[in-house]
């Protein structure tokens, strides 16, 4: 999962946040019926929901972390080197121009 982009992390995680939900609407719109294989099958969705709610919210606070870790060792970094920093910056602009100003 490394590959994955920012972009594309955010875009699994609301997926999976609207799969959940919509596993659970569909636990409520069953709740009516009363066979014992319903029931049985609703009791197994519901803890497998349960369980994939904890690992999304573990997921997600891990990711938060992260990024709040990267920041903070980017932060010190440009305050440490801060002519390097901007070296990098206006090198990686120019690079940005020279390939959209040949588009």
């Amino acid at each position: 999962m490394s590959d994955l982009t920012n972009a594309q992390k955010d875009k699994l995680m609301a997926d999976l946040q609207l799969v959940l939900a919509d596993a659970e609407a569909l636990l409520a719109a069953t709740a009516g019926d009363a066979g014992a294989g319903v029931a049985e099958l609703r009791h197994r969705v519901q803890a497998t929901l349960s369980s994939a709610k904890t690992g999304l919210i573990e997921a997600q606070a891990a990711v938060v972390d992260k990024a709040k870790a990267a920041a903070k060792v980017t932060d010190e970094y440009v305050h440490e080197n801060p002519w390097k920093s901007i070296s990098i910056a206006a090198g990686a602009g120019l690079l940005i121009g020279l390939l959209l100003g040949r588009r």
